[in-house]
This record gives C-alpha cells, structure tokens and sequence, in this order.
C-alpha cells in the first residue's frame, strides 16, 4: 500500500467507529473529519508512521478485539495516536519516534466533541492516546493493553518484513546522520529489551518471542555497526595527530636549518 492509498473499507470503519462510540454528526462530518485524519497519516515525510502503519495498527486491534471492553473507543484512539508527527527534530527519535501522543490526544478531544461524542468517551480516547508515551498498560486495562499490543505488533514481524519496517525507519529520520542515528536507535531496542514483557494483553503475548529475537538480532547487528563508525573515528584521530606531528617536526627541523643558515 502506498502511503496515499487508503483501502476502500477505511473511511467507512471510522464512520461505523464514531457512531459506536455515540456521534450525533451526519455522515458526511463524520467522513470529513475521517478524511482529515487519512490526509495527516499521507503526509510528506511519514516513511513509516504513515497510513499503512495506521491500517496495521487498526487490523491489529480486531486481532485482538475480543479482549476489549470499549472497541470503538480503542479503534478512535488508533486512529489519532500518531495523527500528529514530527521527525525534525534530532531529540524526537530517542524520545517518541516522531509521535506527539499528548497533541494528538487534544485533537482526538477536540474533533470527537465536535462531532458529539460524549465527554466520557472522548476523555477515554485522549487518555489510550496518552498511554502510549510509555506503552506501560495498566494490566486491568485490557483496553490499553490492545491499543499498546496493537502499535508494538510490527516488532514481532516476519523476518523479510521487519526489515522492511527497519528501512521505512531509517528513511523516516534520514536527516540524522548514521550515527545518532544508530545510538539513538540502541538506546530505544536496550530500553525494549529491559521491560519484564513487550506485549500485555493475553493474545498479544504470542508475539514476545518473534519480538524479542528480531530486537535482539538488530541489536547485535548495530553495536557491529556502531564499533566500525567508532573504530573509523578513532583511526581518523591517529592520522590527524600523527599529520600535525609530521608537520610540527618539519616545521622545526625548517627552523633548525634556518637558524643554522644564519650562522
């Protein structure tokens, strides 16, 4: 898929969504505001965080949907959890990837309101939205887990797919050069590797194992990558010192010959 090609069933399933969750809006608002958020996840730029990535994560939650309480709710929040992205800055990768969960779940308060959703509901959307800064569910909150589950499945991919995943990443913060980008992308698989469990609702446990081997496996191959950039530095640094050394002894036997000259 494209980023720009948005499955026919797409707009329909934020329609049915919206009014499940208690929309009083016409269709066409609906669909508008529907339509709005398909143009923000086509953006220029969103290499990965982009409409296929919104389409993987909504398919994620009806894989997981039986163990929802509120599935409408859950499948608004996936549509406006990454509806606000900025990869410029250098910072935003390490951190949130790009994602701006917090603006993101004001404009899921502000446009769901507008099309009459009550206040309840739309506190719950913005509150999902939120729980993914630290993708840290509270285990009672099958909810959250699904909506977290949902947006971490991609770890858990194929080999041939998460690969792919890996080169829509690095085009996505293309502006980094390799080697922040390269620790910052350490630091994220290390902070991954480190939690008790990646995924917390009941059928998205069976993607642990699949995950952590396709964390681990990029892991092994960055710190590779990681000691040729610092081997290359440090190599650089010996040459310019042993150039300024050279440089140095030929300035000072030239001045040894001079002083012998004047002589």
């Amino acid at each position: 898929m494209g980023v720009h090609d948005a499955p026919q069933w797409l707009l329909s399933a934020f329609q049915r969504s919206a009014q499940g969750a208690g929309a009083t809006a016409t269709t066409e608002e609906i669909r508008d505001v529907g339509q709005a958020l398909v143009d923000r996840w086509s953006a220029p730029g969103r290499d990965f965080h982009n409409l296929k990535h919104l389409v993987d994560v909504l398919v994620r939650v009806d894989e997981l949907v039986e163990e929802t309480h509120e599935p409408d709710l859950v499948r608004l929040a996936a549509w406006y959890h990454g509806a606000i992205f900025d990869s410029a800055e250098r910072k935003a990768y390490a951190n949130r990837g790009g994602e701006d969960e917090i603006a993101s779940a004001r404009l899921a308060v502000d446009e769901l309101t507008r099309l009459g959703i009550p206040e309840r509901a739309t506190r719950r959307v913005h509150d999902l939205v939120v729980a993914l800064v630290r993708h840290s569910p509270d285990p009672a909150d099958f909810d959250c887990a699904v909506l977290c589950d949902a947006d971490l499945a991609m770890l858990a991919a194929e080999p041939q797919r998460y690969k792919s995943y890996l080169h829509d990443v690095r085009a996505e913060y293309s502006h980094l050069p390799v080697e922040a980008y390269v620790r910052a992308r350490l630091k994220i698989l290390d902070k991954l590797l480190r939690r008790p469990s990646l995924f917390s609702s009941p059928l998205g446990a069976a993607w642990e194992e699949p995950a952590r081997q396709n964390i681990s496996a990029e892991k092994q191959r960055l710190e590779k990558e990681l000691a040729k950039i610092d081997a290359e530095a440090l190599a650089a640094q010996h040459a310019e010192s042993a150039a300024l050394e050279a440089s140095d002894g030929a300035a000072a036997q030239a001045a040894v010959r001079a002083s012998s000259g004047d002589r």
